[in-house]
């Protein structure tokens, strides 16, 4: 089977509609339903037969989202448990937001708290008094979308432990897994644990029980096989078997690492770039595994179609009748175009 869905950015949304993205779109629950409901209102009306609609890049999914849904705390995972560990949020009005880097440059693994006393901190009380009161209101309205959650399925959505250690220490991490790979771990380790407190945490105090857990391990093309197996594999499968079947995504290339990636326990599905081969992949994972790949950003940009095209009838031969499904984020700047010549290609195929 082979299917195609898209979400659309924040970037491009501010474009359209002039929409901003500031502190109180990712604090304030209201101001968060008015805006996405606007974007998705958007989306409706100017891609109707398109499965395409606003949320997060490979978090929101078409299928699952509901106009009732309102979402709590939908800030990226990294960056909420980075403020959690003392970076400044920073929100870009045009745009994703980020945190400011190297929370944990300097510590001493010893030094880090235990992961459940991160439940104390004063933005895990925001985010529980939210979703408490939208709880309580009697007609129920709306439904809280918690954090780590992007949807009704109940897929929690992560970042993966070296993508969190570099987003939290820099790129020394990746020089200090071969130089002090026992430190590095224990870091790892620990951000693992976090994960998992925080995710059990939301899933319940929101009874949206979880169904599997999407690791996004962005990071992972900046190191060799070798390492993803020492540190990125033994940490990923932990997490597997403490919330859910795995997601994994790697959106670099990553035809390198897929002999690695098997090694995961619980892995359910894997989400892919565009440049990574899917004859190799199907080798590795056989016929049966979902697998998401995503065009690339020159394709999607390309002022004629052709390129995306050939781009996706060639993955289509390469997955040789695999569970395949198309995926891709609508930025600012990218050509309509190759997205309906896309979308078009999926559809003949049926």
């Amino acid at each position: 089977m082979i299917t195609i869905s898209g979400t659309i950015s924040k970037a491009r949304m501010a474009e359209a509609l002039g929409v901003m993205f500031d502190r109180e779109y990712y604090l304030n629950p209201d101001i968060r339903y008015i805006v996405d409901s606007l974007c998705n209102e958007y989306a409706l009306e100017h891609f109707e037969d398109m499965r395409l609609f606003y949320s997060e890049s490979n978090l929101g999914q078409i299928d699952y989202w509901d106009d009732k849904q309102i979402q709590i705390g939908g800030i990226q995972p990294n960056m909420i448990l980075g403020m959690l560990l003392g970076a400044e949020f920073i929100p870009q009005l045009d745009k994703d937001a980020d945190i400011t880097p190297g929370c944990l440059t300097g510590i001493d693994p010893g030094d880090l708290p235990q992961p459940e006393s991160l439940l104390e901190h004063q933005l895990i009380h925001l985010f529980d008094e939210q979703i408490h009161q939208l709880q309580s209101y009697s007609d129920k309205r709306l439904c809280p979308i918690p954090p780590f959650f992007w949807d009704l399925s109940g897929r929690a959505a992560i970042h993966g432990t070296m993508t969190s250690a570099q987003k939290f220490l820099g790129e020394a991490i990746f020089l200090d897994m071969m130089t002090k790979p026992q430190q590095c771990m224990e870091i790892m380790n620990w951000i693992g644990d976090a994960y998992i407190v925080l995710c059990k945490h939301f899933s319940k105090t929101a009874g949206l029980p979880i169904t599997e857990v999407h690791i996004g391990e962005c990071s992972s093309c900046m190191v060799g096989p070798e390492l993803i197996e020492q540190f990125v594999v033994p940490v990923t499968s932990h997490i597997g078997e403490k919330l859910g079947p795995v997601r994994l995504h790697s959106c670099g290339p990553s035809t390198n690492h897929l002999e690695a990636f098997s090694k995961i326990i619980n892995l359910k599905s894997i989400d892919l770039g565009g440049d990574t081969s899917i004859k190799k992949a199907r080798q590795v994972f056989g016929k049966e595994l979902l697998i998401s790949i995503s065009p690339l950003p020159n394709d999607m940009s390309a002022e004629t179609t052709e390129p995306i095209v050939r781009w996706a009838k060639n993955i289509c031969e390469e997955n040789n009748g695999g569970n395949l499904e198309f995926i891709y984020h609508l930025e600012a700047g990218y050509n309509i175009d190759t997205i309906y010549a896309l979308t078009d290609f999926v559809k003949s195929l049926t």
